[in-house]
């Protein structure tokens, strides 16, 4: 009966339309009561949730991130991935998801990618003669290489959430080629459409004007370079490292590109107050709401539920991926990757999947789930950038949805995608 109360009245407080942390916070707290536990414990595993030294790395992060968004370096790689990619067929719909790659490793957050990029590209493709649809619908299907590609506050939140075995680190290694492909899946996918509508190249720049963008945008993106190796190499730790970025990005933004005013300094902080205080507000919660799934035994339950209806590993990974998908397209990111991971990491473990490769099969689903109707963030703010009816850019994102599925399911069940450099680093 417990179980019922604590997961009906979470659904309950999130249909009504209470904040995912607080619906995880009274709906844990109710099934403490309810099983006649102290409260005082429950406040004291909302309380330890975000008692955690790794944790201070997010506010870094975030605010990195940030600064990087108010500090005109988006615009930089923009020119930098025209002049290298741009002579396609299409080439601004590939310059699109070659930019969120770039930003998305510097910034780690799939809105500040669409905030950032989608300002400049979509306007400048509606000039080209791209249709509006195309042009939101590369830039929020591509936003999510953020959170993919390190450094990614949300490759901490997941390693939090996994416990002990799963190395930050070999996150961020894990990261890399599954943004790379998913991003490279993408790029095909901008490439067809563009095709089939008979949008024109852009004419090549020449090696000087490539090489002057390259130069221009490299101080922004050795910020990734710096948070990412210094954490590899063992000269920081992930709170360090995060720490060092956000000094550095701020350095790059007000001294190289002096792109940085005081009062955008003020919004990029103020901003990165607010997400955190969010993050760390929904991490606490949910700390209370694992230990009453721990208490309920879901976890172990899922184990024997899933390999009840089959023992196929394949057929297994497939209906996590379903379940992830389904969840995605309905609730915040955040809150997934502390409600899943503890329910699936299980279960996926058994059939012998890696938990770092479980990471990246987990941030895909959901980063997917941003980009799909009725609650994706990324949608409602492509299609806000965009100035585009939701409906308008829903009838033709398909085909984007379909590349980044298709990665997916290389992601799922080619562990060497995700565990090969992992591997050589540990090796």
């Amino acid at each position: 009966m417990g179980i019922y109360l604590l997961l009906g009245l979470f659904a309950f407080c999130v249909a009504i339309g209470t904040p995912v942390a607080f619906a995880l916070g009274i709906a844990a707290l109710s099934a403490f009561a309810f099983e006649g536990l102290p409260l005082m414990i429950g406040f004291q595993r909302i309380i330890s949730g975000i008692n955690v030294n790794a944790l201070l790395a997010i506010p870094f992060f975030i605010f990195a991130g940030d600064l990087m968004f108010h500090g005109g370096i988006a615009a930089r790689l923009v020119r930098f991935a025209s002049a290298a990619v741009g002579a396609v067929r299409g080439g601004l719909g590939i310059v699109n998801v070659f930019s969120s790659m770039l930003f998305g490793g510097i910034s780690g957050s799939a809105i500040a990618d669409i905030s950032a990029l989608g300002s400049i590209l979509v306007p400048v493709m509606k000039e080209k003669g791209y249709e509006a649809d195309y042009a939101v619908n590369v830039t929020v299907t591509s936003s999510i290489a953020g959170i993919i590609i390190p450094p990614s506050h949300n490759m901490i939140i997941y390693a939090i959430a996994a416990g002990t075995g799963v190395s930050i680190s070999k996150l961020f290694l894990a990261g890399v080629l599954p943004g790379i492909l998913m991003c490279l899946c993408l790029a095909l996918a901008a490439y067809l459409v563009a095709v089939k509508r008979g949008y024109r190249a852009e004419k090549f720049p020449g090696l000087e004007a490539l090489f002057l963008s390259f130069v221009g945008a490299l101080p922004g993106l050795l910020t990734a370079v710096i948070i990412v190796g210094g954490v590899l190499s063992g000269i920081f730790t992930v709170t360090e490292s995060g720490a060092f970025g956000a000094v550095y990005a701020f350095l790059v933004t007000a001294l190289v590109y002096r792109a940085v005013s005081w009062q955008s300094f003020c919004t990029a902080v103020a901003q990165s107050v607010k997400t955190t205080a969010m993050v760390m507000i929904l991490i606490a919660c949910a700390g209370a709401f694992a230990y009453m799934l721990t208490f309920y035994r879901v976890p172990s339950k899922a184990v024997v539920l899933m390999t009840d209806i089959t023992s196929n590993p394949i057929l297994i990974l497939l209906m996590i991926n379903l379940v992830l998908l389904i969840l995605g397209m309905i609730m915040d990111m955040a809150a997934l990757i502390l409600i899943c991971t503890p329910i699936f990491l299980p279960v996926a473990t058994s059939i012998g999947i890696d938990p770092h490769q479980f990471g990246m099969i987990l941030l895909v689903n959901l980063g997917l789930g941003l980009c799909t109707p009725p609650v994706g963030s990324c949608l409602f703010v492509g299609c806000a950038v965009g100035k585009l009816p939701m409906e308008k850019a829903v009838r033709t994102i398909w085909p984007f949805y379909i590349a980044i599925l298709f990665a997916l399911m290389l992601i799922t069940f080619i562990p060497a995608v995700s565990l090969t450099l992992p591997n050589l680093i540990s090796g």
